[in-house]
């Protein structure tokens, strides 16, 4: 009769507890935000699988067993809490047979579980909760981060420079020079920045496009930049004004905070496009373990690509994601007394993207007798492919973003932002499209727009610091 008491009091308490842990694990922050639905089922999930873990013994309470081949039942938590002086007492051990079951109220773990199974069914529900959290907790953490200087708004200026710009009014002065240091792949994008070069050339300004190696780590590209600035500067006698796309962003940013000693004097300033300041949700889900790089093979992949194919480095994609980018911040940050504008945008995702293709390079058919040759346009579906990213960071994080970079990570921290709102995915600076509209401003436009406002912003703070010190 005690040990029915003791049983049953026991299984009231397991409930309970179990009660309890399933109202606090309720208290979890949503996965979904943006979709009840899926936050409702991971929700469900979450609270069934954590009951069904709890439901199992720890491998202290597994039930030995005897020569005879019976079942051991241990009841060591039992013995001396709940028995009163004046109970008879109660045997440590008590044996049954295994074909036997006359008290079907006590759990009993058999020989056919082991603490290895229980362990190998707590990992995966561990990995399932990492991977449909991803980079929940990520996303735009150097927002949150303490002792991080804050942006200012400057997307009005922006858009009133633009807007002389298109009316045929450029004050970009010919003093500087203007180095476009482009981002992963470009070595293998024709196309990559060369219209908004040609633009600056009509109109009398010195540009280069950085000859780097793209797909390099970002500490190896910030020394081929630093080392570029420097051949410019003692070329020209010109001060160097630095727009980077994606992660040349990056790279310049990092040329710019490793080796800022040496190129003070050598620098006007920086305009980040799109860039990856903070990391990238896209990098991070495939290089993490637990992520879509493991369940689809996509970490694999991309390292065929990068380090077979194109002959790169891997670790210029881990350096975009989120431990590497908080990593290389703590070490290296970017001067205050640099101008830096950062530029983010977001995708269209309606469903007359997927018609959009984009120009990457131009192949030119041979001439036949005296006809000059005939050059036709290398298109791929860019738009619709950064449109399906856009898509599921959308769904998945609830951000929004330009299909590979989310606006909360291109935002730099104590720079000037700009988020126009037109919607432009991520290849749309550097790559031009077959439906741009002729009456909107093209890539070469804007980046000439964030150039002048990095230079306004540079005049303005020469300013402060001129009055400031009288």
């Amino acid at each position: 009769m005690d040990a029915t008491n003791t049983n049953e009091e026991e299984s009231s308490i397991r409930i309970t507890a179990n009660t309890n842990a399933m109202k606090n694990r309720q208290q979890t922050l949503p996965l979904f935000p943006s979709v009840p639905v899926l936050n409702g089922a991971a929700s469900y999930l979450t609270e069934t699988t954590s009951y069904l873990t709890s439901c199992f013994p720890t491998a202290s309470g597994i039930a030995p067993i005897n020569s005879d081949g019976q079942e051991v039942v241990g009841f060591k938590e039992l013995r001396e809490p709940l028995l009163s002086n004046s109970a008879p007492p109660v045997h440590d051990e008590i044996t049954r047979n295994s074909d036997c079951s006359q008290n079907s109220d006590i759990i009993v773990q058999s020989d056919q579980t082991s603490p290895s199974g229980i362990s190998l069914f707590q990992g995966l529900i561990e990995r399932v909760r990492r991977t449909v959290h991803g980079s929940s907790d990520d996303i735009g953490w150097l927002q949150r981060a303490p002792g991080m200087p804050p942006i200012e708004d400057g997307t009005e200026r922006f858009n009133n420079i633009l807007d002389n710009i298109m009316h045929g009014i450029h004050v970009l002065p010919n003093s500087m020079v203007y180095l476009l240091v482009p981002g992963l792949f470009s070595n293998h994008g024709p196309l990559y920045f060369t219209s908004t070069k040609a633009t600056f050339s009509k109109m009398g300004l010195t540009s280069h496009i950085a000859k780097i190696h793209s797909e390099a780590s970002v500490e190896k590209n910030a020394r081929e930049i630093k080392e570029y600035i420097e051949e410019v500067y003692w070329g020209s006698k010109k001060r160097v004004l630095l727009l980077g796309h994606s992660k040349g962003g990056v790279d310049a940013a990092a040329a710019l905070s490793m080796y800022w000693p040496e190129l003070r004097d050598k620098v006007a300033g920086l305009a980040l496009a799109q860039s990856p300041y903070g990391g990238s949700p896209i990098a991070s889900d495939i290089m993490r373990e637990g992520q879509i790089g493991d369940y689809f093979n996509v970490r694999k992949l991309m390292e065929i690509l990068i380090c077979k194919v194109i002959k790169g480095d891997l670790q210029s994609l881990e350096d975009l994601t989120y431990e590497k980018r908080k990593e290389f911040l703590r070490k290296h940050h970017l001067p205050k007394e640099l101008p830096v504008v950062s530029f983010h945008t977001e995708a269209n995702i309606s469903p007359a993207v997927l018609a959009t293709l984009s120009r990457v390079a131009h192949a030119e058919l041979p001439a036949f007798s005296n006809s000059a040759a005939t050059v036709l346009p290398v298109v791929v579906p860019l738009g619709a492919a950064l449109a399906a990213c856009a898509q599921l960071l959308q769904t998945r994080y609830g951000e929004k973003s330009d299909g590979l970079v989310t606006c909360r990570d291109a935002e730099v921290p104590g720079s000037v932002v700009v988020h126009p709102k037109r919607k432009l995915d991520h290849a749309w600076m550097v790559y031009s499209s077959t439906n741009d509209d002729p009456l909107e401003p093209d890539a070469s436009q804007v980046c000439e727009a964030l150039l002048t406002l990095v230079v306004e912003v540079g005049l303005r703070n020469k300013h402060y610091l001129s009055v400031k010190h009288e």
